[in-house]
């Protein structure tokens, strides 16, 4: 009993951590505005964002589109059905939210999705929040399915994952707050609008292992759902953020380095 215990705990631990991780890495990023006083340059700028696509591309193909069609199999040559229509899926909820939520991207000033007179920090803060939502429900199905029955998803490769979200977070908190910062805003509200854009990440982590637990037959179209909408961001965002400006391969380097983090830590950890 006390052993059956003990393994309880550890897991509520690992559930605990994998949820909080990658919000741990969007603070450590905001708080870039605390301590540096310039914006950050163009260059570090398409560095941080090729960075982060690299991550989430290899997060959202071996820690997702991959797991999903291996819990498939079963399915035989049609194993990929379940992985192409989440996919899709996913695809066409960020389309949606894309066109309906008022945001605005970095270094952008026409704003994108319905009107709104809402201030430029408002929708910087949106931006940044909607592009978080399908990283919190990455790291939400992917531990749903660690601790499904039956399933190939391991909690370290759950794991992998948060850490890989964290540190692709640590960019993104800079990339918000000190934009922020440069608008007129406080060093304080600044940070503190960092953090809030990555509170969206354990919200909907929790919220998606508390409904996955109902969907659990369906886990392969929720990581294909939860890809989709990464894949989403980096091809909407982050690669144009990357390539914006003056020619530089420093966007690709980035994208190539963050790629090969998070495909080591998947392998090593899951």
């Amino acid at each position: 009993m006390a052993y059956y215990t003990l393994g309880k705990e550890l897991i509520m631990e690992s559930i605990l951590i994998g949820i909080i991780l990658p919000l741990v890495g969007t603070t450590l990023g905001a708080a870039c505005v605390l301590f540096l006083k310039k914006q950050l340059g163009s260059t570090i700028q398409k560095a941080l964002a090729g960075f982060a696509g690299g991550v989430m591309i290899a997060a959202s193909v071996w820690s997702l589109l991959i797991p999903a069609m291996d819990m498939s199999e079963h399915m035989g040559k049609l194993a990929f059905i379940p992985a192409v229509i989440g996919f899709g899926l996913g695809i066409i909820f960020l389309l949606l939210l894309d066109h309906i939520i008022p945001h605005l991207h970095v270094n952008e000033d026409k704003p994108e999705g319905l009107h709104a007179s809402w201030k430029k920090s408002t929708m910087l803060l949106l931006s940044v929040t909607l592009h978080n939502i399908p990283e919190g429900m990455a790291v939400g199905v992917v531990l749903a399915g660690a601790l499904a029955e039956n399933s190939n998803l391991t909690m370290m490769g759950a794991i992998a994952l948060s850490i890989g979200i964290a540190i692709q977070n640590i960019p993104e908190g800079a990339i918000i707050s000190m934009p922020l910062r440069s608008a007129g805003i406080s060093r304080g509200k600044s940070f503190v609008y960092g953090v809030l854009s990555g509170v969206v990440e354990p919200i909907g982590a929790v919220l998606t292992i508390v409904f996955s637990r109902y969907l659990i037959g369906v886990l392969p179209y929720l990581l294909a759902f939860a890809a989709g909408t990464m894949i989403y961001v980096v091809v909407e965002e982050l690669i144009p953020e990357a390539s914006e400006g003056d020619h530089s391969n420093i966007g690709t380097i980035s994208f190539a380095i963050g790629f090969a983090i998070m495909m080591v830590l998947d392998i090593a950890l899951g």
